[in-house]
């Protein structure tokens, strides 16, 4: 038997029967209306997630960066580890700074809560500037006891895959890398900071992947604001492609 296809250009029908205590009616009519946009955003999502696979092989990278990790000095070609695809995320913690962004930090504890399930997918490596000692003991203070992290300190890695611009500001920036024929090349970069927002929006780098704002995308109040601790930080995640 064919699977059934929901219909979601039809929102005053609803595709089940299943009603909470006491709704109304007119409850059930704009829920059904949601229901019909959640149908459609999820197949979009699908399709764009397709589009995103379906990409042509990127650029080889330049060089085999050299990062120092927990263990000492670690190439970009062994944090694949058995995997053939490696996701990095540049976390805001360059030596200047006291403490790493506070946007950065949440997406990154969000993730640090799946890192066993994605570990048997792909390699995942948080990357931050700051010398590897801060990053540990800030990760030891969160928690992130599943999560691999190295310092970019000592190699252009951030410059050349916009986890930093030409000025020094730093970027959050997810890249995706992949191992074919003996060589390592991107395979998705993010982007979305480049562009900017929508009107009443910031660029938030991370909304695509932010486990906080699927959450809170829920509530009646939605995401709020000021999630940067200062002005100087909040111009940061304000950026639009300074070069």
């Amino acid at each position: 038997m064919a699977r059934e296809t929901l219909k979601p250009d039809a929102p005053q029908s609803s595709p089940h029967d299943f009603r909470f205590p006491n709704e109304s009616d007119d409850y059930r009519v704009a829920r059904n209306a949601l229901l019909a946009e959640e149908i459609k955003l999820r197949r979009h999502i699908e399709r764009v997630a397709a589009q995103r696979r379906a990409l042509p092989l990127g650029g080889r990278v330049p060089e085999d960066y050299v990062f120092d990790g927990e263990l000492g000095p670690v190439r970009l070609s062994h944090l694949f580890g058995e995997h053939d695809t490696l996701i990095t995320y540049n976390l805001m913690f360059g030596p200047g700074r006291e403490r790493p962004c506070p946007a950065c930090a949440s997406l990154v504890s969000g993730l640090a809560g799946e890192a066993r399930e994605i570990a048997q997918r792909v390699s995942f490596v948080v990357v931050a500037k700051s010398p590897i000692e801060r990053i540990l003991a800030f990760a030891r203070e969160r928690g992130w006891t599943e999560l691999r992290l190295v310092s970019s300190g000592g190699n252009s890695f951030n410059r050349d895959y916009r986890g930093e611009t030409a000025s020094g500001n730093e970027v959050p920036v997810f890249n995706v890398f992949t191992r074919r024929d003996g060589h390592v090349h991107q395979t998705y970069g993010g982007e979305l900071m480049l562009v900017g927002g929508d009107p009443g929006q910031e660029p938030r780098a991370g909304d695509l992947m932010w486990p906080l704002w699927n959450l809170l995308d829920l509530a009646p109040e939605g995401r709020g604001h000021n999630w940067a601790p200062d002005e100087a930080d909040a111009a940061r995640l304000r950026f639009l492609g300074d070069a």
